[in-house]
């Protein structure tokens, strides 16, 4: 990693080298959580943005966002935290077969960098059991984006999400036997050097809704179980690797740190959003902006203040 690169990359680190990272970067989802209260607008989720970017970003290490709807959101920063910037564009198409990537028009690396971002995310669904050719697709995609940021002195943040391909319901416990092998074979697959990826976020190997002592019906894996899947995730990749939240609250998030670091887990941090924010969303759209605003300051900040408490005593310090 060249010298410029590695300087950009640790904009997006805390004091302990550790990323407790918030990530905002949602536009599909952000527009589904305010539409069960009013038809979501522009306007709203560019608000929304600017508040939470506002209000948390202080007491985080660094930022995500998009240019889509968050780059408002980018001239309020605090100068202290990094900024991550995503280049995927949002969703995927469901009437083709393996939800194919796809930048965001009219962006490059290169954009990105002269927009102010320290670092370019980009998400990525993949199976390990579809289509070789669907796969090989991919491969060769990320390894564009790689060779983008090599030549940009970009670091390159890679999302990766699995899934099932024949439609497996990703919440239901026949995926949750499935899962551990899905996302720690991807993991294996995008350390590969050709990729130039530089961190992983990642979702965890199993479902915690379905592990022994966390579930609140059936139970698919034993604590031991659980715990081996997490260690097995830790040797499948010679990368920092950083988990997403994945939409679960704020608690067993935290539970699912504290999880990892007692099953041998080696990961270096978070980028976590809606178990930070999502809360917050109903009480702006039905209550407006300063009660919003009253909310982040308050349970918002708490949310960014536990997590980042279970980070100090669970995750491991990325040394470059």
């Amino acid at each position: 990693m060249s010298e410029s690169k590695q300087e950009r990359l640790r904009k997006t680190f805390n004091g302990q080298n550790v990323i407790a990272a918030l990530a905002i970067d949602q536009r599909g989802a952000m527009k589904k959580m305010i539409n069960k209260y009013k038809k979501a607008a522009s306007e709203d989720i560019i608000e929304f943005k600017k508040l939470v970017a506002k209000e948390l970003t202080p007491y985080t290490s660094s930022i995500l966002l998009d240019p889509e709807y968050g780059l408002p959101a980018t001239k309020q920063n605090d100068p202290a935290s990094g900024l991550l910037l995503a280049y995927e564009k949002t969703g995927y198409d469901a009437t083709i077969p393996g939800r194919l990537p796809d930048t965001l028009d009219n962006w490059s690396v290169h954009r990105l960098k002269e927009a102010g971002a320290d670092a370019c995310k980009f998400l990525l669904y993949y199976d390990v059991d579809e289509d070789k050719q669907i796969n090989d697709q991919k491969h060769a995609f990320i390894e564009r984006i790689g060779s983008e940021c090599v030549a940009e002195e970009m670091p390159f943040f890679l999302e990766l999400v699995s899934y099932d391909a024949s439609g497996i319901d990703e919440k239901s416990a026949e995926y949750a036997k499935i899962k551990p092998r899905k996302v720690n074979e991807m993991m294996k697959e995008f350390s590969n050097e050709k990729y130039h990826v530089d961190v992983l976020k990642v979702e965890v190997p199993v479902n915690m809704s379905f592990v022994e002592g966390y579930s609140d019906d059936e139970v698919v894996y034993t604590k031991e179980e659980a715990a081996t899947y997490f260690a097995e995730q830790t040797a499948a990749t010679q990368l920092p690797f950083i988990f997403l939240s994945g939409g679960v609250s704020a608690s067993l998030f935290r539970d699912t740190l504290q999880f990892a670091k007692e099953s041998g887990s080696k990961f270096n941090g978070v980028l976590c959003g809606r178990a930070t924010w999502a809360d917050g969303v109903p009480v702006f759209v039905q209550r407006g902006k300063e009660a919003a605003i009253e909310w982040l300051r308050t349970q918002g900040r708490q949310n960014i203040d536990e997590l980042n408490e279970t980070l100090e005593k669970t995750a491991t310090p990325i040394s470059l």
